[in-house]
């Protein structure tokens, strides 16, 4: 556990609110006895005065919440409880409310310029979904949540960028080009873990923009286009070889020619001449024999 898990100290707990519509018909129900009875006067005009007191203050203990949404109630800078419910809610005048938003917010990462695993620098954004899913923690473990989100955010994903190579891992390790769901993953994770203390549930983490830096782009563009042209050559001579090879076992096997060792490394040859060419096979009249 972290420092900053260690410190923080506050758990969101219900807070004990009431019903508002109801508060607010007692609320009503004060202010019209208290306005009646003040216009009798004397002693019930002194109540009525109390009354017309206490369906106010009543009222001002009214409050409503949209879906979503909680309020963090607390008592002279103690923190009470959080209430969750919905629609017209009540609680006592003297306790203040500070309302919070829990719906899913989505954040995009400004462009970082970092290094990869293999020291190339690369630009790298992400684009990560959270919500808050402890109110208590949220308002009152750190400063600014919203903002500790961003830069945490900012320093996850530099991080995990220097766990990854851009491209060609060693062996099966994930990339960062090739294994975006691997990453975004990971990112999720490392992103969980650091912000835990503000409250926050990290839903979704992935990569938006993952490119190589300006510097080295073009290096690295015909570095991915030799690497294309040799893998494209390997899958020709592969074919090839079985092609040459069928042609072979079929010709012995209809004893359409027989070919000595030489004339069988001369066939081989210029089929695998001809089948691995990058220009169209030129017809050659062959006016003498092999053997001259």
């Amino acid at each position: 556990m972290s420092d900053t898990q260690k410190i923080s100290q506050t758990v969101e707990r219900p807070a004990a609110t009431g019903d508002g519509g109801l508060m607010l018909l007692v609320a009503l129900a004060l202010l019209g006895l208290g306005v009646a009875a003040a216009q009798v006067g004397g002693l019930l005009g002194g109540l009525g005065g109390l009354m017309i007191a206490a369906g106010v203050l009543t009222i001002t203990g009214l409050y409503s919440l949209q879906p979503n949404q909680a309020a963090a109630v607390t008592l002279f800078g103690s923190y009470v409880g959080t209430d969750r419910k919905t629609g017209l809610r009540w609680v006592w005048p003297w306790y203040m409310r500070r309302k919070i938003s829990l719906r899913v917010r989505n954040v995009t990462s400004e462009m970082l310029k970092v290094n990869d695993k293999r020291g190339n620098p690369i630009e790298i954004a992400a684009n990560v979904v959270w919500r808050v899913s402890d109110t208590a923690q949220a308002l009152f473990d750190v400063d600014d949540y919203a903002s500790f989100v961003n830069i945490q955010i900012e320093t996850g994903l530099r991080e995990v960028a220097r766990q990854y190579a851009y491209d060609h891992g060693e062996e099966d390790e994930p990339t960062l080009r090739t294994d975006a769901e691997i990453v975004g993953e990971r990112l999720r994770e490392d992103l969980q873990a650091r912000i835990a203390v503000a409250g926050v549930r990290i839903d979704e983490a992935h990569l938006m923009h993952l490119a190589y830096a300006p510097e080295i782009a073009g290096a690295m563009l015909k570095r991915q286009q030799a690497e294309a042209v040799l893998a494209a050559r390997e899958k020709i001579v592969a074919g090839a070889v079985r092609m040459v090879e069928g042609a072979l076992s079929q010709l012995a096997e209809r004893e359409v020619v027989v070919l000595d060792d030489e004339r069988r490394a001369a066939m081989v040859s210029n089929l695998l001449v001809v089948l691995c060419a990058d220009r169209e096979a030129q017809p050659v009249v062959n006016t003498g024999t092999l053997y001259g």
